[in-house]
């Protein structure tokens, strides 16, 4: 039971990446998925969470029209598009899973199920 995280890589500002979170052993679809990430120095921040069915996702201010996230259950992926990339986004990026009646969690300690983190780096 794992969740494996890739597409980071080092880009210029303005520029997009698509994260991918693959999930192995587990039926992705009993799982919400959300996005996380962690700055050095900083706390690690939610930028966003899809719920089960990919019909609901919730974004972090920051991230909010520059970010999206989907999901293909029949491929058990999930993804993080992020587009207009900026240098505060600098970041490790983690996907994490969580089964529950709300899919909508804000807080990492709710999340049961955590990828090893992508990282994604932005020059100015």
């Amino acid at each position: 039971v794992q969740l494996v995280e890739s597409g980071g890589g080092l880009v210029q500002a303005g520029a997009s990446l698509r994260l991918s979170c693959a999930a192995s052993g587990f039926p992705s679809e009993d799982y919400a998925i959300g996005w996380f990430r962690q700055a050095p120095g900083k706390e690690r921040e939610r930028v966003g969470a899809i719920s089960w069915t990919g019909g609901n996702t919730d974004y972090a201010d920051s991230v909010k029209g520059r970010f999206t996230i989907s999901r293909d259950n029949a491929k058990n992926l999930a993804y993080l598009q992020m587009n207009n990339l900026q240098p505060e986004d600098t970041a490790i990026y983690y996907c994490a899973a969580h089964v529950g009646s709300n899919w909508n969690r804000m807080h990492a300690y709710e999340y049961t199920l955590w990828g090893q983190g992508t990282q994604v780096t932005v020059s100015s």
